[in-house]
């Protein structure tokens, strides 16, 4: 009889750190196709977590539902950031006491420039992330301020996205694909931020297909197969675990 390798699921439930953000049990359906079934997991603050899986796991959808979008339709489960609870509340709500989620499509308003983009989402007056502290971070933008917002490049465009999340000095950044369509040399841009802003205190959650960059960047990683967790580790021990990595990520 085969016997499916034990690679640690849901390891991290015995620190005994707090968790910053906690998932537990959550289940949640596009229409009637059961996408996140049961997953669990915690990150601790001010770490980067590699949310990982081949295409069609759940990444994506399992990070949409701790957004509280509201599609997929979360069934089930609880969401907590920072002792509050997020699983009866809009996304809205949700973004409200500090989860700021980048997607993959950028969703860049048309029509406004750089700064309108970033003031639009501000809060104000801002507390940690004002625009200058944002153009900074990123001098490209500085550079293009008063140039509307979807005639920037596509690595630009990304720099702009989580500009505009940081804007609203949240808690933690929840990124989608972050370096779909990007030369390497602006991912190592975009990296040299995220590693940045940790050390700042961000607490990041990344879905990436680039699995390799993502684990290089990364503290821990979670890995999803058909919508539940097979791997919650530490992302050293996915780059060291050649049979883990064929399997669930195909690397």
């Amino acid at each position: 009889m085969n016997v499916k390798p034990d690679f640690g699921k849901n390891a991290n439930h015995a620190q005994t750190a707090p968790a910053f953000l906690s998932v537990w049990d959550m289940h949640a359906y596009y229409g009637e196709s059961y996408i996140v079934q049961g997953v669990s997991f915690n990150v601790h603050e001010g770490e980067i977590l590699a949310l990982l899986g081949r295409n069609g796991a759940g990444k994506t959808s399992t990070l949409r539902s701790i957004a509280r979008i509201g599609d997929p339709q979360v069934t089930k489960g609880e969401i907590w950031l920072d002792h509050q609870p997020l699983h009866n509340m809009s996304s809205h709500e949700a973004a409200s006491v500090g989860l700021g989620l980048v997607p993959e499509d950028r969703r860049i308003i048309q029509g406004l420039t750089v700064e309108e983009n970033i003031t639009l989402a501000q809060i104000a007056p801002p507390i940690g992330w004002s625009h200058e502290r944002l153009y900074e971070l990123f001098p490209r933008l500085g550079e293009r301020r008063k140039q509307e917002g979807t005639t920037l490049s596509g690595g630009e465009q990304q720099m702009l996205a989580i500009a505009r999340a940081l804007a609203r000095d949240i808690k933690v950044l929840l990124l989608d694909e972050p370096y779909e369509g990007l030369a390497p040399v602006i991912v190592d841009e975009i990296e040299k931020t995220l590693i940045h802003i940790k050390e700042q205190g961000m607490t990041t959650v990344l879905v990436e297909q680039n699995a390799v960059r993502a684990l290089e960047l990364a503290d821990r990683a979670v890995i999803l197969d058909t919508g539940g967790i097979v791997f919650d580790g530490t992302a050293a021990e996915v780059l060291d675990n050649a049979e883990l990595r064929a399997e669930y990520l195909a690397i």
